[in-house]
Formats: C-alpha cells, structure tokens, sequence
C-alpha cells in the first residue's frame, strides 16, 4: 500500500515511518493515500469495530488486531421524526475518540513507538492512554486547568502521567509540544498526526452502512476538528465512488463563548479569526487557535458549510431534556443539540438530522 505523508505547508514528501510530529517548515502532515473505491463487500463482516473498513485505511500491517477494544458499530436512534442520534459515547471510554486513538495506536505500534505524549481538554487524552495501555506505551497526557476530574482519574487509570497545566487549552497544547522535542517522545495528537483522522472517518461509513444513505443534514461539532476533518473525507469518499450523488448539508456547531470559524467565515477569512474566549460548558470545542484552521477553513467554503454557534444558556436546558428521554451526555454534546434546536429557531423544521452524541454524561458531572 503506497502511503506517505505530504507537508500542507509546502509540500514536502516524508514516509509515514517518521516520528516527526511536522514538517521542518512546521507544515502538518496530510496523507497521500487514495483508498480503493467504496464498496459495501470490502468491509469485514466478521469485525465488530472499525476495523471491518480497514481496506479503506493505510494500515501498515496487523497491529490492529491487538489494539482494538470494539469501539465503533454505534447505534442510531430516533430521537423525533427529524431528529436522528448516533450514539457515539457507546465506545470502550465513552467518547467518539476512541475511533481516532484506535486507528493511530495501531498505526503508532507498526512503527515501533514506544513513549508517547499529547495534550487534551479529556476524551483524546483519555482515549489516547487507554489505547497505549492496551499495547504498552508510555503516555504522558497533558490537561489544561477545569478538566473534568472525571476524565483526568480515567486517564489515570490506564496507566498515562497526567499533567495538569494552568491557563487556557491552547496553553496546555504549547507546553504540551515543548515536550515532544526531547528525544524518543512521539506526538500522539488528534490534531497534528491524520491517522486520527483515518478513525473518525469511519463515523461516515457506519451510517452509510446502518441507513444504506446519508442523512439531509449532518451536524458536527467543530472544535480541532476532529471529526469535523473525518466526516468530510468519509464523505468525499463515499461521492468519488459513486456511494452517494452529492454532498449532505453540513452544519458546523461552535460554542458561542469561542467561536474562531464562524467569524473567520463571516468575515471572508482563510484563516481561523483571532475571537475573545470566555468560559463554556462547551469545553470539547473551545479552541480559540486551532491548527488545521486553514485546511477547515477550505472546506466550509468549498462544500458551503453553516456554522451554527451554541447559546450558553441553552446546554443545561439541552442536556436536561435529553437525559428525560435517557439520553445522558456531556454538557459537550448536550451543545450538539442546543445547536441544532438553534438552528431550527433561525432556518425552520430541518428533517432527516443527524447529530451526534460524542461523550457520556458521567464525564462531565464536576
């Protein structure tokens, strides 16, 4: 399988073997890697995890089959007639995350990564060391101040030093990087390195294969972009190969507290705009400086995404009628839908929805 990694910046070609977390022009890595085209008797029907679409993923070898802990294959429910749920936090650390840390831990022990270091407001941390757990590797997770103590004692529990950094995320995130320069440290960073993304995308692929479609609408939260990054090149996937005739109507969710893409995109911007960020419940997303903002940036434009910005006093309220229906999740996600309820406020009904529940509710209960 021919993958490398190819510098976004200026484009400089490096094989995926490197432990470099960036080009030495500090570009980040995309991959050159063209998947065969989609085809529902590729995928593995005798896997229960996300690793039944590895013909679609540059995987090096079996390592996979020691890393995965069944994460993925998570339901989608009905919530109302235009609302679907995919419950996402159905996952071995109860958040969506697992999807990336999965693919990369395999990725990561195919080339021999012993020790490694990230930083995370919770869930990547989180699902990060309990993947180097499963396998073996030193991890050292770093966390910015006002992380859940529920995700900090998880992280712990597998086995990963945690360091709690004062200040905001994207503090955390420099100090965090200051570290991976000292020798034999590998960045395992669901921003920095795409084989994260090469897990998320596999949210698309589920749905494709559980509806047999794509919904009409797909709202996604969009912090680092995580998943926003791995839907749309599920999505792309899925169009090259004639899966689906054309794009579903992607709405992004900021948090109104810090929202870089959505004034970027009302101003005309091709880089994330530099915004005031106050305190949100909505910590999953609150990145005031994303890394690949350019990259998502090019997106918004190109598939004319909406961004819709989250209330702050609509995700308790959010949250509250979610768990009535047994839905509980983090205030996070109860944001996915506060944001959705949003946007029907300022576009009408919008049927065939589909939201996703990215982390359980226990994670957030401080």
């Amino acid at each position: 399988m021919d993958v490398q990694y190819i510098c976004s910046n200026c484009g400089k070609v490096q094989p995926v073997t490197t432990h470099a977390p960036k080009c030495n022009c500090d570009g980040l890595w995309k991959l050159q890697f063209a998947p065969p085209a989609f085809d529902l008797q590729l995928v593995d029907q005798n896997q229960w995890n996300i690793f039944r679409y590895r013909a679609f993923m540059p995987l090096a070898d079996d390592t996979w089959k020691s890393v995965t802990m069944g994460e993925g294959l998570t339901p989608i429910i009905n919530f109302d007639e235009d609302l679907m749920l995919k419950m996402d936090y159905f996952m071995p650390t109860l958040s969506f995350k697992d999807r990336g840390a999965a693919v990369l831990a395999a990725h990561m022990g195919a080339i021999g990564v012993k020790s490694v270091v990230q930083d995370s407001s919770g869930n990547a941390g989180n699902s990060v060391a309990a993947y180097c757990g499963r396998i073996g590797m030193a991890c050292d997770i770093f966390v910015p101040e006002g992380t859940s103590p529920g995700k900090i004692d998880m992280i712990r529990a597998h086995g990963a030093e945690v360091h709690i950094i004062p200040g905001s995320r994207d503090h955390c995130a420099d100090v965090c990087r200051a570290e991976v320069t000292k020798p034999g440290r590998y960045y395992a960073n669901h921003v920095y390195n795409p084989f994260f993304y090469e897990g998320t995308k596999t949210y698309i692929y589920e749905i494709y294969e559980q509806l047999g479609r794509i919904p009409q609408h797909i709202f996604v939260p969009l912090g680092n972009g995580t998943l926003f990054l791995g839907v749309i090149l599920g999505l792309e996937h899925l169009l090259t190969s004639g899966a689906i005739k054309a794009m579903p109507k992607i709405i992004a969710i900021q948090s109104a507290h810090c929202a870089p893409f959505a004034a970027a995109k009302e101003k005309g911007l091709h880089e994330p705009a530099q915004v005031e960020i106050k305190p949100t419940l909505a910590e999953g997303i609150a990145i005031g400086k994303p890394m690949r903002g350019a990259e998502i940036l090019e997106k918004i434009y190109q598939y004319d995404i909406d961004i819709v910005e989250i209330p702050e006093e609509m995700i308790l309220p959010a949250r509250a009628a979610l768990a009535k229906k047994g839905i509980y999740c983090e205030h996070t996600t109860s944001g996915n839908y506060a944001a959705y309820l949003k946007y029907c406020q300022l576009h009408g009904k919008t049927p065939d929805s589909l939201v996703t529940m990215c982390g359980a509710g226990l994670k957030s209960d401080h």
